[in-house]
């Protein structure tokens, strides 16, 4: 049995065909969709996330605004902003981007954008949520890797998941999603002392953490699926930057045959 690359840009596509043909049917009705980027002071870290998050937008059939605030602005303010944008009902969407100054804490502002309109899905309810197995809005991240193991001709009742990472916004949610579809669910962190026996046990594996090379081959067992959501910068002498950005995992010629894997940056 050779091993399956899942195709996350198919994935990807499909779901960006739905949502456009939806939002096509509510521009129709006179509610367009829209998507309100939010960023504060030097936006040269986020230029690229921000970029891509309107080409996506754009594609998906959804209006996209990018605000920039300057560095001097105050948490209330921002929240004053937010607390508009909650109440606009042209708007359906908010995203904060990241890094923010030093004066401005990232999960105050979480907080101040309507869990409705919360599309990473990182309000406080929405991670909560979770728990209740209510996914209005989750992490999207979590999320999105949920559904890419969902493609898979896999029956979550029942099945053997490890997740590698229990980070509030990647690896905990996950084990919550996968419990909520009857998986059984065992989570790997820092302080986990045999990380592979736990992997090679499972069904599927989520690889969620910032270490390059951290799951082998021999770690998996023939047929299992496994979906990395981990990249990492790591040195690289022959770029010109002297790095660049990989996923968790070794190169294809060491994974165990049978194993369905996706690469980390696939289809995002």
């Amino acid at each position: 049995m050779t091993a399956t690359l899942i195709d996350g840009k198919a994935i990807a596509a499909r779901m960006r065909d739905e949502t456009r043909a939806e939002a096509g049917r509510l521009t129709a009705l006179g509610w367009a969709p829209r998507l309100v980027s939010i960023s504060v002071g030097d936006v040269a870290a986020a230029e690229l996330y921000v970029r891509n998050q309107q080409k996506s937008a754009e594609a998906a059939g959804v209006g996209f605004e990018a605000r920039n605030y300057p560095e001097s602005i105050s948490l209330e303010q921002l929240q004053g902003v937010l607390a508009g944008l909650n109440a606009d009902p042209r708007v359906n969407g908010i995203i904060i981007q990241r890094p923010l100054p030093a004066h401005i804490p990232v999960k105050a502002l979480q907080k101040a954008v309507h869990p409705m309109k919360d599309v990473e899905g990182m309000h406080p309810s929405s991670i909560g949520n979770i728990v209740y197995n209510d996914l209005t809005l989750g992490p999207c991240t979590a999320v999105a890797a949920v559904e890419i193991l969902k493609t898979l001709p896999l029956k979550m009742e029942g099945l053997d998941v490890c997740v590698i990472g229990h980070s509030e916004i990647v690896g905990k949610p996950i084990a919550f999603l996968m419990m909520g579809l009857g998986a059984t669910v065992t989570v790997c962190h820092h302080m986990t002392r045999q990380v592979a026996v736990h992997s090679r046990a499972a069904d599927a594996v989520f690889v969620a953490v910032g270490k390059p090379g951290l799951v082998r081959g021999e770690m998996l067992k023939p047929g299992a699926a496994l979906i990395d959501i981990g990249i990492n910068r790591v040195a690289d002498s022959t770029e010109t930057p002297g790095r660049w950005a990989m996923p968790s995992l070794p190169v294809a010629p060491r994974w165990r045959a049978g194993s369905l894997r996706f690469p980390a940056g696939s289809g995002r």
